[in-house]
Parts: C-alpha cells; structure tokens; sequence
C-alpha cells in the first residue's frame, strides 16, 4: 500500500531518465505490503467544473498539481474479495480514483470518480456554499490486455455532471508482475489511425480525372462561451468568444479537403495557466486541443494574442497528426486594465492550412479586477462599421439642407416677380 509519498520513488527518476515521462505529467505507485507495485499511472489531468458562486453560476479551470499524491487508501485489493483502486489526493480534501477490475485476458478502470471540497477557495474561489463530500464518478473506456500498459496520447475527455475530466499522455497498467511498465503496449482507439476500405477497382481504358479540392459545408456561427484562466493570485485571463476552425489536410488518397469545424463549449474542457509575462487558454475536446497565448508589452503597457497553436487527428489523413502553430502574433491588443471587444467576425490566420475565426470576442488579460472585465477598446473593424451609418447619415441630412437652401432661393425669386399696383 503506498502512503502520500507513493508518487516520489526511485522508479519515477528512473522513468525520468529514460525519458518515458513528461515534466507536466506525473506518475504515482500503487504497492502492497511486500512492496512489490500493482499499480503503476502516469498521466497529465485538465478539470473544467461548474459550480455556484456568490454572485451566480460561474465555471473554474485547473490541472491535476505536481504535489498530487497517492493517498493510503489505495490498495492492490484481494483476490476474490476486493479489485485494486488508485486514490490521488489534493488540496483541500479533492481524491481522484480510479477502480480497477479484470478477466482472464484484460483488465479496465471501471469507474473513475472525483469528490471535491467547494470550500478550498484555491480551486473553487467564491464559491456561495462549502461542502466536503461532494462526488461524481463514471465509467470510462480504459482498458488493456493483461501484461501491457495502457497507453494514450490523445486527449480522453470523461463527462461527469457538472464536472469534465480530460486525461492525456495517459499510460496505466495494474496488475504488474514486474514492478514496472510492460515494454508492450495496448494503444486507445484515439491514438490509432481507423482503418480506411480499400476501393474495388475494375479494368478500364477511361483516364480517371485529378481529384480536386472539396469543401465541407460551413456549420453555423459558434456558440458564444465565456472562459476563466485563475491560479492562486486570482484571474489572468477572461475571454468571452464563439470559434470556428478552417483546417486543410491531404487524404490518403492525396485529394485535398477543407474542414469547417465549431468549437462546442459542452463538449469542450477549458484548462491554462498564468505567469507574469504569458496568460495561455487551453481548449481540449476528445481529439484536439487548441491553445491562445497572450503576451505583455512592458514598454506600451498593452498586451496581445501572440500565439496560437492546435493539435488533431484525422484518420483519413496522409499523415493523421495535423499540427499548425504561430508565435508571432499581434492580434486582439487592448491596454493592460481595459478589455478588448469586436462584435464583428475576425479571422486570424495561423498558417496557410490552418486559421481561426472569431466571433463577438471580448478578452483581457493579466490585471483582471473581480473577475470582471475592464474599459472596452473596439476593434478597427467595429469602429469602421459605425462609420458607415454616420457618413450616410450626414450625407442625407447634407441633401436635405441643399434641397432647402434651393427651395428657399426659388420662393425669394419667385416673390421679385410681382409688382406694386
């Protein structure tokens, strides 16, 4: 049975070394009372909750800390009797868990469940009523042959209530027979490319055209969603938007299509972090993750959307792992302490296969007051929109005037005319 400090073993430096793990990640030891491991998980975990605050409903973002720990309620269960569970505690109370069961030729989490604390104000700030018993749990599609590890590099989004958990770079196994992972490996069905039907082909003399580029129809424009990026200093980042994605990839077949996709904030786990100089928004769904990184200038006291990257996969594509990212970005500016808004559609393009269009935005960043946004400064595009009305205004009430000013001028000619009798 591993106690709190599970998670800190010589393995996880071993494991380190040999490069099998990621710094963001972290690995914790199930062990029973020989000390041999049963259980052995190493994977990063995003939470995006709902819940109740003081001032109405309102959402919270976090990632599974680096001090997470396995707690002593962990076991390797018995045989007949009990299946091995792997508790993770943090914070104030929270306990991830992962319950295991088996057959002859696999094994499964069965259930994972998290129970939560809305009093640990670190991860739940204003949060209108405290309770420490707080849980929602389900069932998952983790599952493995017996003797290999489980393994994921795709986001695995689990939908719980109010409550989105989104598991990536996950590797697991229980039942070990060796104290550490299995060189073979079971891979999630998100990792492996869908097998694509080889076309009958028939003798012909007719030269088959060039495939030309198709177009997926455009869906409609994106719900508008409202995200928070917090740590313990409170908010960095609010961002009010709807999104759509334009994504170019070859097909196997190497025809060329276009894909219009929106970003379904029900379906989306929003995650990110903040430090002095970058505020980052991370957006995961099953398949992909899309990340906004807004920067400062000191110098002008503004900040900016400075890059944007995304990550998906395609089964039909050439190559499934489609990847597109920019890091020189001057988009969304606004003075530090005010907030950027522009109700128009802009689309910000990140390469020539990849862009993104954004709708009735409103976005600050780094000096965020009670959780509010700050002064607006609207976009060029609003600005110019306005514009229009004014000059057509002006220039009908410039018609209207010259048609007085001509009525006018008739009238006093008209009246010259007559003479005194």
């Amino acid at each position: 049975m591993a106690g709190p400090g599970g998670a800190r073993t010589p393995q996880r430096l071993l494991l380190l070394l040999l490069g099998l793990i990621h710094v963001a990640s972290s690995i914790f030891v199930v062990k029973n009372g020989t000390e041999s491991a049963c259980i052995m998980a190493n994977f990063s975990a995003v939470f995006f909750m709902n819940y109740t605050t003081k001032s109405g409903p309102g959402n919270t973002t976090f990632s599974l800390p680096q001090n997470a720990a396995v707690l002593d309620s962990s076991s390797c269960g018995k045989e007949n009797a009990s299946n091995p569970v792997l508790e993770i505690g943090f914070g104030k109370g929270h306990i991830l868990s992962m319950n295991f069961t088996r057959t002859t030729q696999s094994y499964q989490v069965q259930l994972l469940s998290f129970s939560y604390n809305l009093s640990d104000a670190t991860f739940f700030p204003n949060a209108s009523k405290a309770s420490k018993d707080l849980s929602v749990k389900s069932k998952t599609d983790i599952q493995a042959d017996i003797d290999k590890k489980y393994r994921c590099m795709s986001g695995n989004q689990i939908t719980m209530s109010n409550v989105i958990i989104t598991l990536s770079d996950v590797t697991i196994q229980a039942y070990l027979s060796n104290n550490n992972f299995s060189k073979e490996e079971t891979r999630c069905s998100q990792d492996t490319p869908s097998p694509t039907p080889v076309p009958t082909t028939h003798p012909t003399t007719t030269t088959m055209p060039v495939p030309t580029p198709t177009r997926t129809p455009t869906p409609e424009i994106p719900s508008v969603f409202k995200y928070n990026v917090s740590d313990a200093n409170g908010t960095c980042l609010l961002a009010s938007m709807g999104l759509q994605l334009n994504i170019t990839y070859v097909k196997k077949d190497n025809s060329s299509v276009t894909t219009v996709m929106n970003i379904n904030p029900n379906k989306t786990a929003a995650g990110g972090s903040c430090s002095p100089q970058v505020a980052i928004l991370e957006l995961h769904t099953e398949n992909s993750t899309l990340t906004f990184s807004f920067g400062l200038n000191a110098t002008t006291s503004k900040f900016f959307l400075r890059e944007i990257s995304f990550r998906t996969f395609f089964p039909d594509a050439k190559e499934p792992t489609f990847g597109a990212v920019n890091g020189s970005l001057k988009e969304l500016q606004a003075t530090v302490g005010n907030s950027y808004k522009c109700n128009a559609e802009e689309n910000v393009q990140v390469t020539d296969a990849f862009s993104v269009n954004i709708f009735r935005v409103r976005v600050q960043a780094f000096k965020v007051e009670g959780d509010k946004f700050g002064s607006v400064e609207e976009c060029l595009l609003d600005e110019n929109n306005m514009l229009i009305p004014i000059a057509v205004g002006g220039a009908l009430a410039g018609l209207v005037l010259i048609v007085l000013i001509a009525y006018l001028i008739g009238r006093k000619r008209s009246h010259a005319g007559y003479q005194t009798i």
